[in-house]
Parts: C-alpha cells; sequence; structure tokens
C-alpha cells in the first residue's frame, strides 16, 4: 500500500518512532528525488525534470507507489508516452532516465529487469546550417545585449545556457579567450573572444558593474555561486568577478535557498529574439540560438580547421559526435553534379 501524507501524497516510508519515541514523518517521496538530486548535483534543471516524471508515473498508477510498480508499469508508462501523446525519443529516454533514477538512487532498489527496458531509438537527424550571408543577417536583426549574446553564440561556439551563465572573471581579454566554465558533462574549456565583440563585451561588463554597485549599496550584490563556494570564500558572492556578465534585469528569489538577489537574464529573451530575427531576415530555415553554434562548427570546417580543434571548441568527448559536421567537407551533396544539370 502507498504511503500517503495529510495532503494525500505519497511519501517515501512510513512513519517511524525516534529513540525519544516520537514518531518521525519521512520526506515525501517526491522531496526525495529533490534531495537526491541536489546531492548529486544535478542541475536545478534536471531535478524539475526527474521530480516531473516520477510525478507523472505515479499519478498514471493511480498513485500507487512505485515499490509497488515494475518493469510492466514502466513499459506501459513509456509507451503511453510514444503512442498517446506522441513525444519524441528524446523526451521517451528522459523519462525511463528519471524512473531508473527514482528506482536506483531515491528508493534503493535493485532492478533485475533494468535490462528488458527498450530505450527509444534516436534518429540521426543533420544540423540546421547558416550559410555565412544569413548569419549576418540574422544578426544585424538584434542589437543590445541579446544581439552581443546571439553573436557569442556563433563567434565563439558557445551553448545557450553557457552564454547566459557566463560570469565576468571567465572574460580574458589579453588572451581574447572566454572560458566556459561547467559545460555540458561538466566540462570546462576555453573557446575564442572574438575580436569584433571586444568593445561591445567591455560596454556590457561596464553596464554590469554599474548595476553590481547599485545592488551592493541597497544591500544585495551577492551572487550564486556553485560547490558551497560561499562559504569557503564568504566574501566572493559579492566580488564583482563572480558576477553574471548578462545580469537580469530584476532581483529575484533563487527556488533552492530563498535568497532574494539578481539572477542572469532568462534564456527564453535571448530565444524569443533570436527567432524575431530569423523571421525579420526572411531566413525560412527553422534555426535556433542551437544553429548557430552548428554553424560556427561548420564554418570552421569549411575553412580548413582541423576536426579534432573543432571537438575541442565545441567541448565534445568523442569525435564522432563532431563528425555530424563533415557533411560540408568535399561540399558533400552540393559538390556533386546532378545528371539534370549535365548537357
Amino acid at each position: 500500500m502507498p504511503y500517503r501524507g495529510k495532503d494525500g501524497a505519497v511519501t517515501g516510508q512510513p512513519a517511524v518512532a525516534s529513540d525519544a519515541g516520537i514518531a518521525v514523518q519521512q520526506p515525501r517521496l517526491l522531496d526525495q528525488v529533490r534531495i537526491r538530486c541536489r546531492t548529486k548535483h544535478y542541475s536545478i534543471r534536471t531535478e524539475r525534470a526527474y521530480v516531473g516524471w516520477a510525478r507523472r508515473f505515479i499519478l498514471a498508477n493511480g498513485r500507487r507507489h512505485p515499490r509497488d510498480l515494475g518493469l510492466a508499469e514502466v513499459e506501459a508508462f513509456l509507451s503511453s508516452l510514444a503512442v498517446h501523446d506522441n513525444v519524441a525519443a528524446s523526451t521517451q529516454n528522459q523519462a525511463l532516465s528519471a524512473l531508473l533514477f527514482l528506482y536506483k538512487e531515491v528508493l534503493g532498489l535493485e532492478l533485475p529487469w533494468v535490462g528488458s527496458v527498450t530505450r527509444a531509438k534516436r534518429p540521426k537527424r543533420l544540423p540546421v546550417v547558416l550559410t555565412h550571408a544569413e548569419v549576418r543577417a540574422l544578426l544585424s536583426q538584434v542589437d543590445g545585449q541579446v544581439g552581443l549574446m546571439a553573436s557569442l553564440l556563433y563567434g565563439a561556439g558557445m551553448r545557450l545556457m553557457e552564454a547566459v551563465r557566463l560570469r565576468v572573471k571567465d572574460v580574458d581579454f589579453g588572451r581574447r579567450e572566454i572560458i566556459v566554465r561547467n559545460g555540458k558533462g561538466g566540462k570546462d574549456r576555453r573557446v575564442p573572444l572574438p575580436r569584433t565583440l571586444e568593445a561591445a563585451l567591455k560596454a556590457q561588463l561596464g553596464r554590469a558593474r554599474v548595476l553590481h554597485a547599485r545592488d551592493v549599496e541597497l544591500g544585495f550584490g551577492e551572487v550564486w555561486l556553485p560547490h558551497a563556494l560561499s562559504r569557503k570564500y564568504p566574501t566572493a558572492a559579492r566580488e564583482f568577478g563572480w558576477q553574471w556578465v548578462f545580469p537580469a534585469r530584476q532581483l529575484s528569489v533563487d527556488p533552492r535557498s530563498g535568497t532574494k538577489r539578481r539572477h542572469h537574464v532568462d534564456e527564453s529573451v535571448l530565444q524569443r529574439a533570436v527567432k524575431a530575427a530569423r523571421l525579420a531576415a526572411g531566413i525560412d530555415k527553422p534555426a535556433t540560438c542551437h544553429t548557430l553554434r552548428h554553424s560556427f562548427a561548420t564554418h570552421l570546417l569549411e575553412s580548413g580547421h582541423d576536426i579534432r580543434t573543432v571537438q575541442e571548441l565545441l567541448g565534445h568527448n568523442d569525435v564522432a559526435t563532431t563528425q555530424i559536421y563533415t557533411h560540408v567537407l568535399g561540399r558533400g551533396a552540393g559538390g556533386v553534379l546532378s545528371p539534370l544539370d549535365r548537357e
């Protein structure tokens, strides 16, 4: 039988007696998922996704506790996502990863049936790539802070969240480099700082400095620091070097700590700006922020840079991941003379 709290939510364990003889209620199951995600230093995005999938799985099975469910229910849930909700293979695999995390990491259960779960096969897609002219046309439609961020996605090959999470200390004008911290897979890497963006970046840092000074005067000015650095270096959170290069306009409350401070700009601001710029530039390709990164890699290969260099700049673990961009070598299908064009 599922264990329910006073609000009817499924809990991880029933109440147990403490040494003092007082019943102690264990955290609710979804709270245990949150706690475990934070213990393993997962991002807040992953935490929210895993909690959401655990909730959907429980509700789909009549609020029964996952301990009472198994392979049949997991397979049925994943099949329902594909058949009825028509989700992509990546979404279905994310749901599976969340459920495996729930069973192995939160409930501590051995899963003899885990090898029987079928992962959805992700289709192989070629990336959408813009030409040089299309990139120039798109970037000409955005200016200010969002224009600078979009230019970094193309000029440095940064991911969307890597750009919005950029800190002042990681912009090195002397070496003309940007250090990407804690990128995908928890890796750091160096990317080029485009010379054409130096003046705009310095101006942006000047605006960020003024905003930070104003926050300090009002009693704020602290920024979120990773891995408990705020305890190890108590004054670092107020230092300008740790501030965001692209700060948000308003102060906000941290969803985990409850602290009110200034976060970085929301990524949706840039996403909407790039979409509007694409339409204004008359580009019919379904270009997104990530398309600028694809174009960065493709144009580097076209200009003669070796694939290992491009792999390092993109932060790929395996060169096989980077090889998706080699469709430009030899010009691919575009270098083939169609029989219709023969005289």
